[in-house]
């Protein structure tokens, strides 16, 4: 059996006028989760306007567990409580499996951002990634 080292967690963040975007890459779980509901919730309480969008750009994530969909969750709560539309852009096949399987995407978020990075269009609001 091989054990595979967990990939390093990063989330980087920056503000483009009204739009938070979060880039989140490695593994969303337990360890990590509270990372990303952090940085989202200091980004959404900077500054004299909280953003009017917060997109989360998951193009580097490779894995997420039950916590990571918790967090999603949390970051839901309280970008609804600012009045901030959420999105879930660049969603690799293991994010929109776990979407799928627990029916929250249309909960979580608005339609996500046209094909990117040669993903396809599905219908209803739901963009395929493209990953592989």
């Amino acid at each position: 059996m091989t054990i595979t080292p967990p990939t390093e967690f990063t989330v980087v963040s920056r503000r483009e006028r009204a739009t938070l975007v979060v880039r989140v890459g490695g593994e969303l779980d337990y360890d990590t989760s509270d990372e990303l509901v952090d940085e989202v919730v200091r980004q959404l309480t900077a500054g004299q306007t909280p953003p009017a969008e917060v997109r989360l750009d998951f193009g580097a994530l490779t894995w997420i567990d039950s916590s990571g969909l918790s967090a999603l969750l949390m970051i839901h709560r309280r970008t609804s409580a600012f009045g901030a539309t959420l999105r879930l852009d660049d969603r690799p096949e293991i994010l929109e499996r776990l979407l799928r399987v627990t029916n929250v995407l249309d909960h979580l978020t608005a339609p996500a951002a046209g094909p990117r990075h040669g993903g396809t269009e599905r219908g209803e609001g739901v963009t395929e990634s493209g990953a592989t």
